[in-house]
């Protein structure tokens, strides 16, 4: 930040390309606006065709949270969401209403409010009378920096918190001049909802304290300090609530967060370091940053620190020449001071920066050289105005194109984690990540567990990797192994429940009921509100015959998620074999009104009301059931049955050999569709039936039976009992 400029706020003097002395866009902010929107959605247009990212489904809102209730929950149930902040996921409430899954609206809010929080940065800096406010705002809507900030869905926090941060901050200035309670309380408002958007803006009141100063050259308790008090106090109370959530509820504290108060100071200066550096030189951006061993021990790594407290006495000391420096150092560095190391933040368990942590702190650094820049074009000499100015366009079109082509980096996971190993081969997260995505496409599974193999290599201690390499093992159906490495990840990580979950899904697969039920207790017992646990709970007591206590299970994963369709269904199941029909009916309808297109439920429910004797009915569901899935032989099966028990036997062979059709080796439908044969007087065609599924069956007796007394009847003409 420059001296402050004697020309009045209204002034035109930040709205400068530097050039020539030629005021390229004038006083005329609309225009201003107009510029940066149009360059940040041309250099961002390739993030616009990105999808979905790393943790981005924790963050747009899932259907659990989809109803009225689910906002209710956003805001009054910790746990919801991944981070307390919910104002933010509010605004994915919303947009998830207008839009669901579809990214590219997602993309348009995010690039709109990085655009509309440059458009700020010059409007601030031009009431300021800070010149280069337009360069500054150029630059920060440009810098390949903020790339990830702005395609990548989650950061909206970041987007959104920045342009509640700057409107509170525009608000307090204009209360600064005018003292007028209604603008005092304006800024307070858009102060707490940037808290609950993203706490970063706790540093607001200090940032407003470091500007007040560099004008006055002094602060007063009354005027300065006092009003902003308050601010103090609730950004304080936000910022400990949410490093409370980030060890608590997200897990950022262990051995891998257990540094020293030595540690933290050598790593703070580290951090800041690399972040100017990536300012001035921002070269091999990448999603994750190789993780540093801060070593007090090694003499080279105490550098940094002491440079960053000489740069401060120096600046200090400079600061009757001009405050300019140090406030945008102070700016910089105080906005840094939440992810500095002092306190745990869960992405350092893969690495201690990333470029999301400096989108809002970089203004410091960004208004100061826009400031330099344009202080040269004041200069007498026309030539250096000239080379300044077309320095200036030459630094815009060259971080607009490294934003173009970091962009793509964010099209889709693999190609965000491909990248990624590219500039960090080290990168044990990356290889973890890119194997989940891969896990999802059976062709890709042998990649996956490369993938998880090499991040074991890396890391051997992660648990979620060798969590992710039995989830592989298990679609492959190697069920030892995936045991195997499931009892890894829980050795490493033994409260973790769904490790355990998993771990009593690949038993139960392996016919080993009973230690699965005691897995799946044991996550209930870390995490009481798990559903899915309580849903396999269910089916593995159904499975012993324990329909009591399997119903209790289905009714609290219900009582969790009202809309668990599988649930509703499973319920269904044991009310059935409970005898209990009317009640299985209605949760087969309740399943049916959630998922319409649910085949499974359909031939439940036609299995009820056949068992009811509603025929006409049973047979309507089975119908439908082969409407969405007409190559499934058991649906063929129970809908000849009820066509048969309905006196329509024609129709019931016709489905009895498409059931065949389907599955060649279908004794149960042999044995019926022999019947029906029978009804039809079709004695041959049934023998042939018989003695087809004693050759798959050869201990039928019924069949056995059946057989010969059909042979009988060729030779006697009539049917022996």
């Amino acid at each position: 930040m420059p001296e402050r400029n004697p020309v009045p706020p209204a002034s035109p003097a930040a709205a400068i390309v530097p050039g020539c002395g030629v005021r390229l866009l004038a006083a005329n902010i609309w225009w201003t606006m107009a510029v940066i929107f149009c360059a940040t959605f041309i250099a961002y247009f390739p993030a616009l065709h990105g999808g979905f990212i790393w943790d981005d489904d924790g963050h747009v809102t899932r259907p659990a949270l989809g109803s009225l209730h689910g906002l209710w929950r956003i805001w009054f149930e910790l746990g919801a969401t991944q981070q307390y902040y919910p104002l933010l996921h509010s605004a994915f409430w919303v947009e998830h209403r207008l839009w669901g899954d579809a990214t590219l609206g997602y993309h348009l809010i995010t690039l709109g409010l990085h655009a509309g929080a440059a458009c700020l940065v010059a409007v601030i800096l031009r009431r300021l009378g800070i010149p280069g406010a337009f360069l500054a705002a150029m630059i920060f809507a440009l810098h390949p920096v903020q790339v990830e900030s702005v395609a990548w869905i989650t950061e909206q926090k970041n987007t959104l918190s920045t342009v509640l941060y700057l409107c509170a901050a525009l608000a307090y200035l204009r209360f600064d001049v005018e003292r007028k309670p209604a603008f005092y309380v304006t800024a307070l408002i858009l102060f707490i909802l940037g808290l609950l958007t993203k706490t970063v803006t706790a540093t607001l009141p200090a940032a407003l304290l470091v500007v007040f100063w560099w004008q006055r050259g002094r602060l007063s308790w009354k005027r300065d300090i006092l009003p902003l008090a308050p601010w103090f106090a609730v950004g304080a109370i936000a910022g400990l609530f949410t490093a409370w959530v980030e060890r608590k509820l997200i897990g950022a504290e262990g051995a891998a967060f257990d540094l020293t108060l030595i540690q933290r100071c050598l790593l703070a200066g580290r951090v800041i370091w690399f972040y100017l550096g990536k300012l001035f030189w921002p070269a091999r951006l990448t999603f994750i940053y190789p993780h540093w061993d801060i070593k007090p021990a090694v003499a080279w790594q105490w550098l940094p620190l002491a440079g960053v407290l000489a740069l401060g006495v120096l600046l200090w000391l400079g600061r009757n020449r001009s405050r300019a420096p140090l406030a945008a150092f102070l700016f910089f560095v105080g906005s840094l001071f939440p992810v500095l190391g002092f306190f745990n933040v869960f992405p350092f368990l893969y690495s201690f920066v990333a470029d999301h942590f400096q989108y809002l702190p970089s203004l410091g650094i960004i208004t100061l050289v826009s400031a330099g820049l344009v202080r040269v074009t004041e200069q007498d000499s026309a030539a250096l105005r000239k080379l300044s100015g077309a320095l200036a366009v030459l630094l815009l079109a060259v971080l607009g194109a490294l934003t173009w082509r970091q962009a793509h980096d964010y099209h889709d996971i693999r190609t965000i984690f491909r990248a990624t190993i590219s500039r960090n081969p080290d990168c044990w997260m990356a290889y973890n990540n890119l194997g989940s995505d891969l896990m999802d496409n059976t062709s890709g599974l042998q990649e996956a567990i490369s993938d998880f193999q090499r991040s074991l290599q890396l890391k051997p201690d992660y648990a979620e990797a060798h969590y992710n390499l039995g989830k592989a093992f298990v679609h492959l159906g190697r069920l030892p192994e995936a045991i195997e490495q499931y009892r890894k990840a829980l050795r490493i990580r033994p409260e973790h429940a769904d490790t355990y979950d998993a771990l009593g899904n690949a038993l139960y697969q392996e016919g080993q009921v009973a230690e699965a039920i005691e897995q799946y207790r044991q996550a209930l017992r870390i995490q009481p509100l798990h559903a899915n646990a309580h849903n396999n709970l269910g089916v593995a007591l159904a499975q012993l015959g324990r329909l009591p206590e399997a119903i209790e299970q289905y009714q609290e994963v219900l009582r969790l998620r009202p809309d668990n369709v599988e649930a509703h269904n499973n319920l269904g199941i044991a009310l059935v074999r409970s005898g209990r029909l009317p009640e299985a009916i209605e949760q087969y309808q309740q399943a049916l009104q959630l998922n319409p297109n649910h085949a499974g439920v359909r031939t439940d429910l036609g299995i009820a009301l056949a068992e009811m004797g509603r025929l006409p009915e049973a047979i309507e569901q089975y119908e439908q059931a082969l409407h969405l899935q007409p190559d499934y032989p058991e649906v063929h099966l129970n809908l000849a049955n009820a066509l048969l028990r309905s006196n329509r036997a024609t129709e019931a062979i016709g489905q009895y050999k498409e059931a065949l059709r389907l599955k060649p080796g279908f004794a149960e439908a042999h044995f019926n569709l022999g019947i029906a044969l029978i009804q039809t007087g079709q004695a041959t065609e049934a023998i042939a039936q018989f003695e087809q599924l004693l050759r798959i069956t050869p201990n039928d007796t019924q069949a056995r039976n059946i057989l010969a007394r059909l042979r009988a009847y060729q030779q006697t003409g009539s049917l022996e009992r």
